[in-house]
């Protein structure tokens, strides 16, 4: 019985390690989010100031998230001359763990 459960935790851990690359790198993500993001749409992504959308609600993939944070949308402006594709790509990273 330990012996399988050993080996499930283990498999758990090797699924988790190797999730599709989508874990957040904080170092460059957080920064960009409070300087770029947060005093619209919230510490907690609900903040709703200037029309920006609920962003634990969103069913945007991260490919869309990265286009709107690349191109802008509606009143939010285009950070593609701001900030460079990995920041891009770490804060709609980050976007997705926001979500309920």
């Amino acid at each position: 019985m330990k012996i399988k459960m050993f080996f499930a935790a283990l498999i758990l851990g090797v699924v988790i390690a190797c999730g599709g690359g989508s874990t957040v790198d904080t170092d460059i993500a957080m920064p960009v989010w409070k300087t770029h993001c947060q005093l619209c749409h919230g510490a907690d992504g609900k903040l709703g100031l200037n029309g920006a959308k609920d962003l634990t609600a969103s069913e945007l993939s991260l490919e869309e998230r990265i286009q709107v944070i690349t191109k802008g949308r509606n009143t939010m402006i285009a950070y593609e001359n701001t900030l460079t594709p990995e920041q891009i790509e770490e804060v709609a990273k980050y976007t997705m763990s926001l979500k309920q």
